[in-house]
């Protein structure tokens, strides 16, 4: 199923996954095949959409992608202010 929204910016989470990932010394591809222990299927396309906020993040993913880069899910989050 397509996650269509009609925002410019996908998700707020995309570059501190990227962050945490790059921290992690994990590659795209990696952190796919990790989400897949989790039940958890994203391409590494996918990982690079939502570090480019172009695509949105489920809450499932996000608690998966938490886990695996060792953060509370929190610390995903950007600094921002509504």
């Amino acid at each position: 199923m397509a996650r269509i929204i009609d925002y410019e910016t996908q998700n707020v989470v995309g570059e501190k996954v990227r962050k945490y990932r790059m921290e992690r010394k994990l590659s795209q591809k990696e952190l796919s095949e990790k989400l897949e222990t989790h039940a958890i299927y994203i391409c590494r396309g996918s990982i690079s959409r939502i570090e480019s906020h172009e695509r949105t993040v489920t809450d499932f993913e996000l608690r998966a992608m938490a886990a695996i880069l060792k953060v509370p899910i929190e610390e995903l989050y950007e600094d921002f202010t509504t």
